[in-house]
Formats: C-alpha cells, sequence, structure tokens
C-alpha cells in the first residue's frame, strides 16, 4: 500500500510534469513570434546659418524655410547641423567667416519640423562661451534639442535621446574640423563641443549609447570643403564609429554632397551639402545643390532611404526639384557613391 500510494503521486507528478511542458512549448510556440519593431522615419538635412540674405527670412520664422518645411517634417524625428551661434552677446574669434543668428531662428528651426540640431561644428563657438551658452539656453527653451555641445566634456560627449514610436534613439556629435579645436573642445572644466580628433572619447561615448539604446544616430562635422569624396580620415573615423555600435550617420561640412551607402550593415551618408545657405545656383562648386535624406528604419536596419534633391534659390530657401531635374539630381547623388567605401545593399 505505501508503495503504491508512494508510486501513484510520483506518475501524477510526471503526467502534471509533462502536461505543464506540453502547454509550456504550445505557449512558447505561440509566441515564438516576437513582435516586430515598429519602422521609424528620420529625416535629415545638412548645414543652416542665417548670414546675409539669409537673415531675411528671419523677418517671418513660421515661414523661414519655405516649402521645403513639408519634406523636412514628413518623418519622426528630423536633424540637421546649425552652422551658427545664436546670440548678440560675446566677442568675435579670430577667423575668416563669423556667423550668428537672432533669437528668432529657433521658431524658423521649430516651425520647420526640426528636432535635434547639432552644435559640434566650426561655428558655434564664433563667439565663444557665452554664444555657445546662449545657444543652448535659447535653443532649449524654444524646444529644439541640441547635441555636441556641453558644460564639461562628459556632458558634451554623451548622446542625447528621444523616444520615437517606442524605439530609444540615441544622438551624438562630433566635430572633425581642425581650426580652434584645441580651444573649443569641451574639457573636465570647460565647455566646448565633443571633437573627433579624440577618437577613443568618441567610439566610449558611442559603445555607451550601444548599451543603452536602440538605435545610434551619429552626426559628424567632417571633410573636405567643396570635394565631394570623403577623406580618408572620414572613412577612417567612419569605420570606427560603425565599428562602437553606430547605426546611423550623416554627415556635414564638405558644403557639397558627398556619397551615401552600406558600411557592414550601418548606413552612412557621408555629407548632405549647404541646405539653408547663402549659396545659389547649380554652377560648380554645386555648393547650392543639397537634399533631404529621409531613411527607414526597423530595428537598427535602415530599411528604405529617400533622397529628395533641393537647389537653394535667390532668398537662401532651398527649392525642390521636380521633374526631371529631381530624376537627374538622384543620379548624380547616387553616383558619389562611387568615391567611397560604401555599398549601395546592405
Amino acid at each position: 500500500m505505501t508503495a503504491r500510494r508512494t508510486a501513484r503521486p510520483a506518475a501524477a507528478l510526471v503526467a502534471g510534469a509533462t502536461l505543464l511542458a506540453l502547454a509550456g512549448c504550445a505557449t512558447a510556440s505561440a509566441g515564438t513570434e516576437p513582435a516586430e519593431p515598429p519602422e521609424i522615419t528620420l529625416t535629415f538635412a545638412g548645414d543652416a546659418h542665417f548670414e546675409d540674405r539669409v537673415a531675411e527670412l528671419l523677418d517671418d520664422p513660421a515661414t523661414a524655410f519655405g516649402p521645403v518645411a513639408d519634406e523636412l517634417s514628413d518623418g519622426d524625428l528630423t536633424l540637421l547641423n546649425l552652422e551658427t551661434p545664436i546670440t548678440s552677446r560675446g566677442v568675435p574669434e579670430d577667423k575668416n567667416y563669423l556667423f550668428r543668428a537672432p533669437d528668432a531662428a529657433v521658431p524658423a528651426l521649430t516651425a520647420a519640423g526640426v528636432d535635434v540640431v547639432s552644435l559640434a561644428n566650426n561655428h558655434t563657438m564664433d563667439y565663444g562661451l557665452p554664444g555657445l551658452a546662449d545657444t543652448v539656453r535659447k535653443a532649449a527653451a524654444g524646444g529644439l534639442t541640441t547635441v555636441g555641445v556641453g558644460p564639461d566634456a562628459d556632458a558634451a560627449y554623451a548622446a542625447v535621446h528621444r523616444t520615437v514610436q517606442g524605439v530609444d534613439v540615441a544622438i551624438l556629435a562630433f566635430s572633425q574640423v581642425d581650426d580652434l579645436a584645441e580651444e573649443w573642445a569641451a574639457t573636465p572644466d570647460r565647455a566646448g563641443m565633443a571633437m573627433a580628433f579624440d577618437t577613443e572619447r568618441a567610439y566610449a561615448a558611442v559603445r555607451e549609447a550601444r548599451a543603452d539604446s536602440d538605435l545610434v544616430v551619429v552626426l559628424p562635422h567632417w571633410g573636405a570643403e567643396y570635394d565631394a569624396c570623403p577623406t580618408g580620415r572620414q572613412a577612417e573615423f567612419a569605420r570606427g564609429l560603425v565599428d562602437a555600435g553606430a547605426d546611423i550617420i550623416v554627415g556635414s561640412h564638405a558644403h557639397v554632397l558627398q556619397g551615401a551607402g552600406y558600411l557592414d550593415g550601418a548606413y552612412v551618408a557621408y555629407g548632405l551639402g549647404n541646405f539653408l545657405w547663402y549659396s545659389e545656383g547649380l554652377d560648380e562648386p554645386y555648393s547650392a545643390r543639397a537634399g533631404v535624406l529621409r531613411l527607414t528604419v526597423q530595428g537598427r536596419e535602415v530599411v528604405d532611404s529617400e533622397f529628395v534633391p533641393t537647389v537653394m534659390t535667390s532668398t537662401g530657401q532651398p527649392e525642390v526639384l521636380t521633374g526631371w531635374r529631381a530624376d537627374l539630381a538622384r543620379h548624380n547623388y547616387d553616383g558619389l557613391r562611387a568615391c567611397t567605401d560604401l555599398s549601395g545593399v546592405s
């Protein structure tokens, strides 16, 4: 009797365990298809400032970017390079070209749909630390996120995070321009910008962002001005960023378009040219040609890209090209990949 009573519960336990296992398998089988990550759309543009004739556009900030604002705002998150401080203070640096913009620049950018601006470039500190402080403060007050600068090095190199449809997007920015790099670099006890010449710190920042976010976007300011082909330094830095975990890299600074494509699964656009600028016309060095880059992303992969070509008008506003002119501009843009280390497919 005792043996029988012992055996029966054991058999029941085995049967129960089997049923639980089968139920568990059925549940796991039913749930093995994890929900696919959502498709999100990131929109990028190149350099923008409000100098000379472009300054007149700020008389009406709501329309400063003109019809191209429809392209900029057509997405979940829009980013560009703001190549000017927003300030009336500060002492001008000893350099050839000095930019600055009034307070109206912030509502002009947000009205056009811009969410994030990189300040890691060679004009953000044209009017020193007071100009930098004003720019960050005024942008924040106007709902515009800035990246690539900070009150110290830790803050300057840190990613900013934006959540898009539940996707945590980490955004970083670094300047690779040598002019005044040492003087403008953020240090442990000085405000400034994140510099690409400190490659190990830049790569470490990307690795940190990779560890605690879903998607890593890097906005480098780099390249040789008016050269449509990336330099060796650009290619080397791009490789290091991808190895560190960057998913998307979109650059600026060359004042002309540079090629785009895939590097070991990451998407790299070396340069998007002058977007809102005082260049004009279609002639060489083609510094009035630019465009809006729209990337559709699922998980960490860019599953689709669209380039909307633009050309600068007499007001400094970008005009969206249509018809055969747009087709030709896209063909020329695709051709720029030939002098890069990038592939047309992921």
